[in-house]
């Protein structure tokens, strides 16, 4: 190697860092469990979630949406089953679950089973936790912003349900730097501790998080919990898989659009080979850079098998250099902050 691109420490000395402004200490790595349901089955979830726990991952995020359709739910039972088998699963893992999606049957026509009115969180909050099998959520993230529910209930809600020990924490997800700060200014007003984490999405080739999102949460000590890392796996050696014929999964999306793209393409060629040039895989470049970041806390990993988490834990392993982080700006520049990214 020219640089010294490449540290090599213990894989399972994980590494672990405070959530925003809280005295918690989560992973830097975060286990997503997205699949566990639509494409991972119970028994292989649960042994993804008990090697994620032996190598030092405590930060497991959910959704009560996860299942999808008919199955909405379905991750969180899966959860719970994991959880219901004892041996310290549930008091080692730091728990993140998200409300806001309309969480109805596919044939029901009443309201009130979505957004963040006080009435959903309240249900919300209580069904997930009786598909979960535990007496607390540790993390609550609001999933969307919701612009017709005022903070001022929203916040009423929440405090509720922390009084009651329910919520420990409450988190945002996909809300832009106003959005943040409004949340935040609202807490202030009444004493509630507000928003510690917000859940966005963050990637070498997606960065206008930089713009407004990630200020806003360093602004208001917010842990920034980067999802879709790979970019739908574009970062993790897209173009090589075609070649050799193992990226057979149908891409659609921002991902599809990008393949797509001649002038795309030849950015990520030059990823890649700039990654096979100092001896890197290209996702774990994707997860390495992110580590790097201010304000991250820790990128979101979602694997489908076991393998994809062990590929995924050797971020950890991995100190990029400045030179390197140098050349991966050349070739994925971001936008600038606000607001001179769109103005003087």
């Amino acid at each position: 190697m020219t640089w010294s691109a490449l540290q090599v420490f213990d894989w399972t000395a994980m590494e672990y860092t405070r959530l925003g402004r809280t005295g918690l200490k989560v992973s830097r790595l975060v286990l997503g469990t997205m699949n566990f349901g639509p494409f991972t089955e119970e028994p292989d979830a649960h042994a993804i979630m008990d090697a994620a726990l032996d190598a030092g991952i405590n930060f497991f995020d959910t959704a009560n949406v996860y299942g999808w359709g008919a199955d909405k739910g379905r991750t969180e039972e899966i959860i719970g089953a994991w959880f219901a088998k004892g041996g310290g699963r549930r008091d080692r893992t730091v728990l993140a679950t998200k409300v806001y999606a309309d969480m109805a049957p596919p044939d029901s026509s009443w309201p009130n089973q979505g957004g963040l009115s006080a009435l959903h969180i309240r249900q919300a909050a209580e069904a997930s936790l009786r598909r979960l099998g535990t007496d607390r959520i540790d993390l609550y993230q609001f999933h969307h912003i919701d612009r017709s529910t005022p903070w001022e209930e929203i916040w009423q809600a929440i405090d509720v349900l922390v009084q009651q020990g329910k919520v420990l924490y409450a988190g945002s997800s996909n809300f832009p730097g106003w959005g943040i700060a409004r949340a935040n200014e609202a807490a202030a007003r009444r004493g509630s501790l507000g928003l510690v984490s917000e859940q966005c999405l963050y990637n070498l080739g997606e960065r206008r998080a930089e713009m407004e999102i990630l200020p806003a949460a360093q602004a208001y000590g917010l842990g920034v919990i980067p999802w879709s890392p790979l970019w739908g796996g574009v970062l993790g050696g897209a173009l090589r898989n075609e070649r050799d014929g193992s990226g057979n999964r149908s891409r659609s999306g921002r991902a599809a659009e990008m393949l797509a793209d001649p002038a795309e393409r030849a950015r990520l060629q030059a990823y890649e080979d700039l990654c096979d040039e100092h001896g890197l895989q290209p996702g774990d470049v994707a997860l390495a850079w992110l580590l790097t970041r201010p304000g991250v806390t820790g990128p979101i990993v979602g694997p489908r098998v076991r393998e994809q988490l062990d590929s995924a834990l050797r971020a950890a392993e991995v100190d990029l250099s400045e030179e390197f982080l140098t050349a991966l700006d050349e070739i994925f520049p971001g936008p600038g902050p606000a607001p001179e990214a769109f103005a003087w």
